[in-house]
This record gives structure tokens, C-alpha cells and sequence, in this order.
């Protein structure tokens, strides 16, 4: 036989919040049931998803997961960020829900992803389907590209906010002459990322000014765009803490 399909069948707390989160991320709702038992099955495209209530359920104690294969992550991620800005006015990098930033993931081959962790503390984890990846230049090498690549792994796959923020520090205190400046500027926009994660919003801010008086010449300037776009990201969030 062929043509079959799976469907991600993925627990929550609150069907409400999720079709809330879920609709201003462009998806539609094709089914819902409120009793016997909370559900729905939301549609974006040739995406869907389904969630099941349960009223006791614990976000944080989520082991929800599911992988989405697609030809563009950097297209599909910015649709979902267009969405969250107009509905809350920034990209929700920090708590739950939020969304990483599309990267090469060391733990996929070098191939780019970003995560959605929603409502439920579901992990949708969107990655380029190596049948469609363009070929690309080569991956930055040295020492801050290392550091990089690891705290992704453990920042954006696993959830280890800390342990990435320590690897990041660790190779922020030994600058070296070599250092690439468009890695640096990267890397210290992961970890304003995870500053934020962290709720450490004067530490993000401070990151965020290191990346201002790094110097960026010629080409430079483009290949750092998606980390410049990033650190704007962060520093819309950090104005809309309600503390700043």
C-alpha cells in the first residue's frame, strides 16, 4: 500500500490555549470535540496536528514531541513569527509557548531546524528534509563555531538552557585575534537567546549591546543578517517586558 499518512496525536492541558496558540500560527481547526473528552485537529497546509485534553496535565512534565519535515524551515518560521508578532507583538523567545530560531543542528546532520514549544509543552521540532536541502557553503570552523554548534544541542534540542549558556560563556572569556566576527555576533545572539530563557533580561540586554560594538565589514553584514534579525527580536521582547 502507499500513501499513507501519520498524524501526531499530542497531549495538553487546555485544548482552548491550543487552538488559540495554534491559530496565530496560521493553522485551521477541522475538528473539535468539547465532551466526552477535550480534542482537536488543527491543518496548516499539508501540516497537522492533533492534541487531546487532559485537565490535570503538567506542561513542564510534557514529553510531547514530533518531528516536521520540510523543503524550507526559514520560510515556514517566518510565517510563525509573522503571526506571534501581530498577535502579541513580539516573537515569543522565552517560557511556554515559544519558538528557537532556524540554525544548522549539529544533531542532524548540519541540517536547519528551528523548534515550536507550545502550549502543552508539545516539542515541534521542524527540520529540512535532507531530500530537499540546497547545497550549502561550508559550516564555519573554529572555536566559537564549536561552542556554537554544541550549545544548540543543548539550548534548542534539548531544553538545557543553562548548560548552552555555560558553554557559550566559556568561549566568550578567550577571545582570540581569529575570531570570526559574524560567528561572534551569532553566538552572542544565541546567548542573549538564552539569557532570555533564562529570564535574565539585563544579561540579554548586555549581550545584545556586545553585538552592537562588534564591528561587521563587507560581507560581513549579510551573512550576520539572520543573526542581526534575531538579536532585533530579542530586544522587541526585552521591550516588552513589563518590568523595562
Amino acid at each position: 500500500m502507499a500513501n499513507e499518512r501519520t498524524i501526531p496525536l499530542l497531549p495538553c492541558a487546555s485544548i482552548d490555549d491550543i487552538v488559540a496558540f495554534y491559530e496565530v500560527l496560521g493553522f485551521q481547526i477541522t475538528y473539535r470535540q468539547r465532551k466526552p473528552n477535550p480534542y482537536a485537529a488543527l491543518r496548516r497546509a499539508d501540516l497537522d496536528l492533533h492534541f487531546f485534553g487532559m485537565p490535570e496535565f503538567d506542561p513542564r512534565q510534557s514529553y510531547g514531541s514530533c518531528l516536521v519535515l520540510t523543503s524550507d524551515p526559514g520560510e515556514l518560521y517566518r510565517a510563525f513569527a509573522a503571526g506571534m508578532r501581530a498577535a502579541y507583538g513580539k516573537v515569543l523567545i522565552s517560557g511556554t509557548p515559544r519558538m528557537t530560531r532556524p540554525r544548522p543542528r549539529k544533531n542532524y546532520d548540519g541540517l536547519t531546524g528551528f523548534s515550536v514549544i507550545d502550549p502543552g509543552g508539545n516539542w515541534i521540532r521542524i527540520v529540512q528534509s535532507s531530500a530537499t536541502a540546497p547545497a550549502s557553503p561550508a559550516a564555519p570552523t573554529g572555536r566559537l563555531a564549536a561552542a556554537l554548534a554544541n550549545a544548540v544541542v543543548l539550548g534548542d534540542s534539548k531544553g538545557d538552557h543553562r548548560q548552552a549558556a555555560r558553554i557559550l560563556d566559556t568561549a566568550l572569556a578567550r577571545p582570540e585575534a581569529g575570531d570570526d566576527p559574524v560567528v561572534l555576533v551569532e553566538l552572542l545572539a544565541y546567548r542573549a537567546e538564552m539569557a532570555m530563557a533564562l529570564r535574565e533580561p539585563a544579561t540579554a540586554a548586555d549581550l545584545l549591546a556586545r553585538i552592537d560594538r562588534v564591528t561587521l565589514i563587507g560581507d560581513e553584514v549579510e551573512r550576520a543578517t539572520d543573526a542581526l534579525r534575531g538579536a532585533a527580536d530579542i530586544a522587541a521582547a526585552l521591550r516588552a517586558e513589563p518590568d523595562r
